[in-house]
Parts: C-alpha cells; structure tokens; sequence
C-alpha cells in the first residue's frame, strides 16, 4: 500500500505498540480542568481546549527545559488517590481508543507525593487504576495490555529508591525502570548505584539521552550504566556523518548491531529541538540502515498528538508505508519489557494479521 492511500481510519485501526509514553504528560484536557477545580490547582485556562492549545503552545519553544516546565499542571492534579485512579484508568482507554495493543507508560512517583501518599501508595494506586483501564477496554473489545515503568528524576537523589520500587513491584505490573528530567548537566553515570541494584535484581530499564546530550550521554547509558534501550536517542546521527552513505561510528555501529532499540518520539523531538522537521527526522534514515526504531508518542497532552497521528505525520510527510509502520510496530514488541512468549503472543497473533488486513 502506497504513503498516499493510507487514509486516518485505516491508520487508527492499525494494531500499535508504545514504549515510550509519560502518564502526567498525557492526561484528557477536560480531566485536568476538573481535577484542578477540586484541589484549587490554578490553570492558565478553564476552558478544555483553550488548554489544550496552551499546552501545544508552550511546549513548542524548541527548549526542553521549559517544555519539561508544562508538567507543572499536570502534576498538581496527580497528588492525590482520586487524581491518580483516574488519570491512570483513562490512560489506558485513550491508548485503546488510538489502536493501541500493548504499551508502556511511565512516570515518577517522587513527583505525586505533596498529597499525603507514600510512595508504594502511589505505585499501587496507579497500578489500580492501570487494571481498571484494561478490564474496561477488554470488556468494550478493544484489549490493550500495558506495563510500567518507574522514573527516578536525573536531577534529584531517590533514584535508588525509585529502583527499589521496581523490584518490590515487579510481579504487580511494573516491567522497568527509567531515569528522566533534563539531561544536560545531570549524566545517567550519577545514578549508577541504582542501574548496578537493577542488573543485579534482572529488571530492565531504558535511559532518555541523545536528546538533550549528544553522543557522550548514550555511550554513558549504554557501557557505564547498561541500560536495554535508548529514550529518544536522536542525537545518534552524530556518529553518523553521512546518513545517506550509511558509515557507522563505532557506537552507532554498537547500537545497530546489539539491536539496542531506539525510542524515537519525533513531533516532541520537533518542540524541544532535536529535530528539525519530520521530513527530516532521523528515524526514516535509521529505519533504513537497519536500527531498531521504535515510533512513540512521549507526552500525548503536550505534543498534542496520538500514535495515529504520530503514523499519519510519517506517511505524510517522510513517505512511510504501512510495511513501515509494521516494522517499527514489530520493533517496539521485539523489545518491550515483557517476556518472550508474551511479546511472540502480540506479535504473531496481533500486530502481522492486523497489518496483513491492510497491506
């Protein structure tokens, strides 16, 4: 099937799998505006998609910092049981509603505590809310399954602590870990005790470099912390000086040949300004040399997009056909967080006959 006849229905109904999501980057306008109204959380605007705008807005200022500044609002309405129950459950059903089938949200539970829950409270009341979210997807025929990943923030001191979490709720729902907030000045190596605790418990995590940092901040999160995949990872190319010639550096090499996936989030690349267009974005040029690319949505509310959208924006404008977007479909399983015959599951039984029905 040509980029052109992929039209948005046929683009929705096709099965899709998200690594890298935030859970307070994504939550419903209209679910922010009432949850502020019963904490007394100031908003910008009350009106659901005035805000929407104003999200879409601040977030494209090309800087990650103050793209990371957004979150304020959204994590004030996070604190509490009722903020996280239902923001979670919603969570799931806006990705069922999108197509997709298996997901991974993350988020950090040291930033939902200003209401009074410890932090094992807020895993398990997000992981509440998570299991309603699924129940009542699968009961309206549309299952998705979704894990979790923990944050510990780069720029603070509870990433050991964070860990610890992820091991204790390892059987219950959370299948990673993550360090996030601004890269530059903050390197993954300052949270290596927490990266060695994970290796030695066998629970797998992701670190976001290559976004903010260049080449140094993956070298880091790979060889000294260890980490399974790269959060966005853009900045790859610059060991890549010709992308058309395909001649790999020695990490690019590394991370192409260890299959070390790549998740790429390319319209939040576009507002913090680690790319420059989606025509242009590397991940049609590393798709094609082979790298494990991932397609992800990173903050749905603040980039004002969906997976479909993220696919439709590909078609659009770089070219992508669903063949593509299988692969980059099939990638995200290959490497999910989960185990072997459950990602074989999704992928033999789910995603091919879904992309089959459309090629």
């Amino acid at each position: 099937m040509s980029s052109t006849r992929i039209d948005a229905e046929t683009l929705r109904r096709l099965p899709k799998a998200v690594l890298h999501d935030h859970l307070d980057g994504g939550l419903r306008p209209a679910t922010v505006v009432e949850l502020a109204a019963s904490v007394g959380h100031t908003l910008p605007t009350t009106d659901p998609d005035e805000l929407a705008a104003w999200y879409y807005e601040a977030a494209n200022s090309g800087d990650l910092v103050r793209y990371i500044a957004t979150f304020e609002h959204t994590l004030a309405v996070m604190q509490s049981r009722e903020g996280l129950l239902r923001t979670a459950e919603e969570y799931v059903l806006d990705l069922a509603a999108d197509g997709v089938v298996y997901g991974e949200v993350r988020y950090a539970p040291e930033l939902m505590l200003k209401g009074g829950l410890g932090l094992a409270e807020v895993v398990e009341t997000v992981q509440e809310g998570l299991a309603a979210g699924m129940a009542k997807a699968a009961a309206a025929g549309t299952p998705v399954r979704v894990g979790t990943l923990l944050c510990g923030m780069r720029m603070f001191d509870r990433t050991r602590e964070t860990a610890d979490l992820a091991v204790a709720f390892r059987d219950a729902g959370v299948v990673g870990f993550d360090i996030a907030g601004a890269e530059d000045g903050f390197p993954p190596a300052d949270h290596l005790d927490a990266f060695e605790h994970l290796r030695r418990e066998n629970v797998p995590f992701t670190i976001h470099a290559g976004e903010a940092h260049g080449l140094p901040s993956i070298h880091q999160a790979l060889q000294v912390c260890g980490a399974q995949r790269i959060g966005h990872g853009v900045r790859i190319t610059d060991d890549i000086p010709d992308l058309a010639a395909g001649k790999l550096g020695r990490l690019a090499g590394w991370v192409r040949d260890r299959r070390i996936a790549l998740e790429m989030c390319p319209t939040s690349n576009l507002q913090t300004g680690a790319a420059t267009s989606i025509a242009e974005h590397p991940i049609t040029a590393l798709k094609d040399l082979g790298f494990r690319v991932t397609l992800n949505t990173d903050n749905r509310l603040v980039s004002g997009t969906t997976m479909t959208r993220e696919m439709s924006l590909l078609v659009e404008e770089a070219g992508w056909t669903v063949a593509d977007l299988r692969t980059v479909t099939v990638n995200a399983l290959k490497s999910a967080f989960i185990p072997f015959d459950e990602r074989k599951a999704l992928i033999e039984d789910v995603v091919l006959p879904g992309y089959a029905a459309a090629l």
